[in-house]
C-alpha cells in the first residue's frame, strides 16, 4: 500500500464496502440506535442471574454522585459491616466526606513535598509533566485508604454530611489543582533565585494552610470528637418483659450513646480492622511484572509518612480461591476492576456475552488482558465490593455478586453482577486478610517490592463516577 491516503484507495475502500450487503444493514441499524443497541445480547439477563450460592448480607446502597470516591464508598461499605454486627442494626453509613477532606489535605501535602524532592529534576522533563499533569484528584487506593484510617479514623455519616462539593467535587479539585500548580512554580522559581530549603519550607506552610481554608469552604470542619447515638429494636424472641411492646404490640427500640469518642477511638471500638492484616492482590499477566513479586509504583501515595500502595501480582486462580474463602466467611472483597468495559450499565451486568460487538461491526476486537494494559486500551477504573458469588456443582465460579456505589437507579436496585470470564479479563485488584491466604503466599508478600515507574498502569488510581 502506498504512504498517503489517495482518492483511489479510497474509492477501493468504498466499492469492498458496497459488495457487502451485511455491511449495510449493520450500518442502517448502527445509524438509527447505536452500536451498544446493536450489539446488546439479550440473552446476557438470563443468563445473569441475581442468584448466588454464597451471599453475604450487607447494608444499603450508597452513591458517591458525582464525584469520584469509588474506593472509599467501597471501603467504607466494608467497614460499616462491623458496626452494623456489633450494634445489630440493619443498616448504617460511614461518612465520605470526612476521609475526603483529610485525603485532599494530605495529598496536597505529598505533591509539594514531592515537588521539594524534585526541584532539580528539568521542568520539561517526563516526571514533572507527569506530576503537575494530575496534582490531585478523587481517584485513591486501598493503602491510601488505610493510612487515612489509621491517622484520622472514621465518623458516622451524620457528623460529617455530604456537601455540594463533596458529592460534585470537579470544580473544587479545579481550583485546588490550580493552587498546588501555583505553588509548586513558587517553589521551583524561588529555589533556581537562591532561596534555601528551610525558606521554601515556610513557603510550603503558607501553602498548606490556603489548600486547608478551600477544603474547609467546601466540605466544612472535620470533628474532632463525637457523640455516637443508635437505636436498636430488640428482635421478638429478645423480648422478656411487656413494657418493651407498645399498646399496639410494636416493640420498642432502645436507644444508646457512647461519649465522647475521637474518631480513632471511634473506629477501633467499633470497627477495629486491623488494615496491617490486609494483602493487595493484583493479577497483571505482563511480562515486566512477574508473578508472585511484589510491587510498588513510585511517586503513588497521600499520606507522605504513610505506607506506599504494595501489590503482590499473582495468578488468578489464587487471587479468585481466596476471595471466595473470604466471602464463605461472611466478609465482603474490596476489588479494583475497569468496569468501563462490557458494561450494560441499565441492567448492572459485566457479561462478556453481553455484546457481540463483532457481528455489529463486523470486526474482531480480541486482545489479551495483558496487551489492553500495554497498549492503553484498559486500566483500573473503579472500586466496588465483592459480596456473593455463584458456585456451580464442580464449585466453580460462575457469577459474582457486587455492591456498586452509584445508587438505586442502575442495576437491581444498585447491585451488579459479574460474569466469571469478565472477571477473568477486566479484575485487576482484590484485597484480602491474610488468613485466607496460603503461606507461600505470605511468604511472597514479604519480598523487598520491584518499584515501577510513576506511569506505570498499575500507577492508575480508581476513580470511576
Amino acid at each position: 500500500m502506498q504512504q498517503e491516503l489517495s482518492s483511489s484507495v479510497i474509492q477501493s475502500y468504498a466499492q469492498r464496502f458496497a459488495s457487502d450487503p451485511s455491511s449495510k444493514t449493520r450500518m442502517n441499524a448502527i445509524v438509527k440506535s447505536g452500536i451498544e443497541a446493536v450489539a446488546a445480547d439479550w440473552e446476557s439477563q438470563r443468563r445473569m442471574r441475581y442468584d448466588f450460592s454464597v451471599e453475604v448480607e450487607t447494608g444499603e446502597i450508597t452513591n458517591q454522585k458525582a464525584s469520584g470516591r469509588c474506593w472509599m464508598f467501597a471501603a467504607l461499605n466494608m467497614m460499616r459491616m462491623e458496626v452494623m454486627k456489633k450494634c445489630e442494626l440493619e443498616t448504617f453509613e460511614l461518612s465520605q466526606n470526612y476521609p475526603l477532606f483529610w485525603d485532599k489535605l494530605e495529598r496536597a501535602n505529598y505533591f509539594l513535598e514531592t515537588i521539594l524532592d524534585t526541584l532539580d529534576e528539568p521542568l520539561e522533563g517526563r516526571l514533572m509533566h507527569f506530576l503537575l499533569q494530575n496534582p490531585l484528584e478523587d481517584g485513591g487506593q486501598w493503602d491510601m485508604f488505610s493510612n487515612l484510617i489509621k491517622k484520622y479514623g472514621a465518623v458516622p455519616k451524620a457528623w460529617m454530611p455530604e456537601t455540594y462539593h463533596s458529592s460534585n467535587t470537579g470544580m473544587m479539585n479545579r481550583m485546588l489543582r490550580l493552587k498546588l500548580r501555583i505553588h509548586a512554580a513558587t517553589l521551583r522559581e524561588n529555589k533556581e533565585s537562591g532561596c534555601d530549603l528551610e525558606s521554601l519550607r515556610n513557603m510550603k506552610e503558607n501553602a498548606m494552610y490556603e489548600m486547608y481554608q478551600i477544603l474547609v469552604e467546601c466540605l466544612g470542619v472535620p470533628p474532632k470528637e463525637i457523640v455516637f447515638e443508635y437505636r436498636v429494636k430488640p428482635k421478638k424472641e429478645d423480648i422478656k418483659e411487656p413494657m418493651q411492646e407498645t399498646k399496639s404490640g410494636a416493640v420498642k427500640s432502645q436507644f444508646f450513646r457512647d461519649e465522647p469518642l475521637s474518631p480513632v477511638q471511634f473506629y477501633e471500638k467499633y470497627i477495629g480492622l486491623n488494615l496491617d492484616e490486609y494483602i493487595n492482590l493484583i493479577n497483571v499477566p505482563s511480562a515486566d511484572k512477574p508473578f508472585d513479586k511484589t510491587f510498588i509504583v513510585a511517586n503513588l501515595g497521600n499520606v507522605w509518612e504513610g505506607a506506599p500502595v504494595k501489590y503482590l501480582n499473582v495468578e488468578m486462580s489464587v487471587m479468585k480461591q481466596a476471595i471466595i474463602a473470604q466471602l464463605q466467611d461472611g466478609l465482603p472483597v474490596w476489588f479494583g476492576c475497569d468496569i468501563s468495559q462490557m458494561l450494560n450499565q441499565e441492567w448492572g451486568v459485566m457479561d462478556m456475552g453481553g455484546f457481540d460487538y463483532q457481528a455489529a461491526l463486523g470486526s474482531a476486537f480480541d486482545f489479551s488482558k495483558a496487551h489492553r494494559l500495554a497498549y492503553g486500551d484498559s486500566l483500573l477504573t473503579h472500586a466496588m465490593l465483592f459480596v456473593g458469588v455463584n458456585l456451580d456443582e464442580t464449585g466453580v465460579p460462575n457469577r459474582w455478586k457486587v455492591e456498586n456505589s452509584w445508587g438505586e437507579k442502575t442495576g437491581n436496585k444498585g447491585w451488579y453482577i459479574m460474569d466469571d470470564k469478565w472477571f477473568d479479563l477486566f479484575t485487576y485488584q482484590a484485597v484480602i486478610h491474610r488468613k485466607y491466604l496460603c503461606v507461600s503466599v505470605l511468604a511472597n508478600w514479604s519480598q523487598n517490592p520491584i518499584v515501577l515507574k510513576p506511569w506505570d498502569p498499575m500507577g492508575t488510581l480508581a476513580k470511576m463516577r
